[in-house]
């Protein structure tokens, strides 16, 4: 069923709370106070049902106060509605609450309404028709699209009163571009009432801003972070399974009771709406302000049916003047909890106006540097860009570091399984807990070959770098870097050796001088009993650095005594050696109590302890022995066809 949410707004007592009665005969001034006054207080809501292309249709009355001292009340119902129905006395015309109302209803983007001119039955006679084009025009430079309807309600003459049916037709004419509401799976309804009823315990009611609520569902209240599940629903008093996003809801409360709630609260899927007290916004001064909106403004934030104190921060300027739009942002002094691309307003304290208003861009930002031309940037693809625009945004913002699914649902106002969705189509990775942009990592990649190539110009001996040394320089985690370099490995752009990484275009062997022969040949002569490390090299940095080269190449390998926490470096030729005559010695078994000890292993190869422990910690690490208590058994190939340790 199409429906639609028309705020109902003008200057008080220019006959919005008649018009409500006459359309649905509903009387919105429900409170005693509001009775005997003659004058809205709170929102008051009424359902006008009509047809759509032949089809049943809905359209919520939100009767919004008109009084200036109810202003605040006014915008709590205002920021939630579609189009507007402005009502304006035919004697009096536009009044300071009448341009206020404009001004709201153009800074949250509503572009669309009907303009009531009421009590047309007090002009005299043949005024009507200069009045209606007078106060079109005057509707039209405000930038309003709505036709202007004369109408009259005399309660003694016609009850039905003077162009309703009129006013009925141009309001459903409303329904044929009204958006469909778009369930993003993110359910959110700011409370603005909030009693009890007998069978149905804790009932609040608002208006349902986005997603979708079904009778069952687990609900969070923030702030607070309480938790209830949804005992029942209603949409003006009708019982339903499911409410759509874009009405007007009551919501029975099974799991808390009245004293656990507030007014500027709201009702939003588990986990799914953090609290902050940075917010980036678009923000667009009221065009009819008498001076610049200068930043560091102390202000008060409306949004929903909250009030927060704040203070407005530009980014690109100083001042904002009347109507001009800027990217900002606004400092809350508690943490507060709005979605993404959930409108707001600024208001003052002294005098009590509003003076800007605009859109959530990013709930959970940070203090952000001013003049900041790539911040700058981003905040404006996301202020005029759809989701996939604001996505691309924030993954270029978070770079190779990623953000999580939980934090980007936060930050589009859309669930995860929504947004994980959109990830694949701009190809963002999934790499553990975090999404990386592809742009990021392919810049990444560009980090690493850059980074290899100096490596590489300054260490010529070296055979590359390890993964965790490339984390330590380049910053970003190692399941991140670890990607990047795959991707580099599989478009052949680096090479994998080992646990080492080098660019495709460096050979090290090339870099092999007459230092790095001599010590090869060192440990090769020296078979099972080498000489210690510090032995081999002495303080010559170069034999240091042809050492590492020999190691990095495989030629000589490092085999670690745990318990004696030391390291003997034997050739690669003396442990196939010693794989042989280990095999020949001790032939392959399958029981432990056939396998042989350490000492025993030593005798075969006539090496000391100090050589054997390291060596068979060596082979157990390869896989060609297996220990099991203190005896080891044979359980690998003597050596690969060309008599070198294989890889493990």
């Amino acid at each position: 069923m199409k429906t639609l949410l028309v705020g109902v707004i003008g200057h008080v007592d220019h006959g919005k709370t008649a018009l409500v009665r006459a359309l649905t005969g509903v009387e919105t001034d429900r409170l005693k106070e509001e009775r005997e006054r003659g004058v809205s207080i709170v929102p008051g809501f009424a359902l006008l049902r009509t047809t759509h292309r032949d089809a049943p249709a809905e359209i919520d009355l939100v009767d919004l106060p008109g009084h200036e001292r109810f202003v605040r009340a006014m915008i709590s119902g205002a920021t939630g509605m579609g189009a507007v129905l402005l009502a304006i006395d035919a004697r009096e015309g536009i009044k300071p609450q009448t341009v206020e109302h404009l001004e709201i209803a153009r800074l949250i983007g509503v572009r669309r309404g009907v303009v009531a001119l009421t009590k047309c039955d007090l002009l005299p006679p043949g005024a009507v028709g200069a009045r209606v084009a007078e106060i079109s025009g005057a509707i039209a430079r405000s930038g309003l699209d709505a036709p202007v309807i004369a109408t009259a309600i005399p309660p003694d003459q016609d009850p039905a009163g003077r162009g309703i049916e009129a006013l009925r037709g141009a309001l459903t004419d409303l329904l044929e571009e009204a958006p469909a509401p778009v369930d993003d799976g993110f359910p959110y309804l700011p409370v603005d009432r909030i009693f009890t009823r007998a069978g149905f315990g804790t009932i609040v009611t608002g208006t349902l801003r986005r997603g979708t609520l079904r009778v069952g569902d687990t609900v969070e209240i923030v702030p607070g972070g309480l938790t209830a599940s949804v005992r029942s629903l209603q949409i003006h008093g009708r019982s339903v399974t499911r409410a759509e996003p874009g009405r007007r809801t009551a919501v029975a409360l099974r799991g808390l009771g009245t004293g656990a709630l507030e007014r500027g609260q709201a009702l939003c899927a588990p986990g799914l709406l953090g609290t902050n007290g940075w917010l980036d916004v678009a923000l667009t001064a009221v065009a009819s302000a008498g001076a610049p909106l200068p930043g560091g403004l102390a202000c008060r934030l409306l949004f929903g049916t909250t009030e927060a104190p704040a203070r407005l921060r530009l980014l690109d300027r100083d001042a904002l003047e009347p109507g001009d739009t800027a990217l900002a942002q606004i400092r809350t002094e508690a943490e507060i909890a709005v979605p993404a691309r959930e409108p707001f307003l600024l208001r003052l304290d002294s005098p009590a106006i509003t003076v800007a208003g605009g859109r959530i861009l990013d709930p959970a930002s940070r203090r952000r540097r001013r003049h900041d031309g790539a911040v700058i940037a981003r905040l404006a693809a996301m202020a005029i860009g759809g989701p996939t625009e604001i996505l691309t945004a924030r993954l270029a913002e978070s770079g190779a570091a990623g953000e999580s699914l939980i934090d980007l649902a936060r930050r589009l106002g859309c669930a995860p399984e929504r947004v994980r969705e959109r990830l694949a189509e701009i190809g963002a990775r999934e790499i553990g807990e975090r999404f990386v942009g592809a742009p990021a990592l392919a810049e990444l990649g560009e980090r690493i070959l850059a980074h290899l190539a100096r490596h590489h110009r300054d260490h010529p001996m070296e055979h590359g770098l390890a993964p965790e040394r490339l984390v330590r320089s380049l910053g970003p985690g190692e399941a991140v870097l670890a990607a990047a370099l795959r991707d580099l490995v599989a478009n052949r752009t680096v090479v994998q050796a080992g646990a080492l990484y080098r660019r495709a275009d460096f050979d090290p062997a090339r870099n092999e001088t007459e230092i790095v022969r001599a010590l090869e040949s060192l440990f090769r002569r020296a078979e099972l009993s080498p000489p210690d490390e510090s032995e081999a090299v002495g303080r010559d940095p170069r034999r240091r650095e042809a050492l590492a080269y020999l190691i990095g190449a495989g030629t000589v390998i490092r085999a670690v005594d745990r318990v004696q926490k030391r390291a003997i470096l034997f050739h690669r030729d003396a442990v196939a050696a010693a794989r042989v005559r280990l095999a020949a010695a001790f032939p392959r078994a399958t029981a432990p109590e056939a396998g042989f000890l350490a000492r025993e292993a030593g005798g075969a190869l006539n090496i000391s302890r100090k050589f054997s422990i390291p060596l068979l910690e060596h082979l157990d690490a390869v896989g060609f022995t297996r220990r099991v208590g203190d005896r080891r058994i044979i359980a690998g190939a003597p050596a690969d066809e060309s008599g070198t340790d294989p890889a493990p």
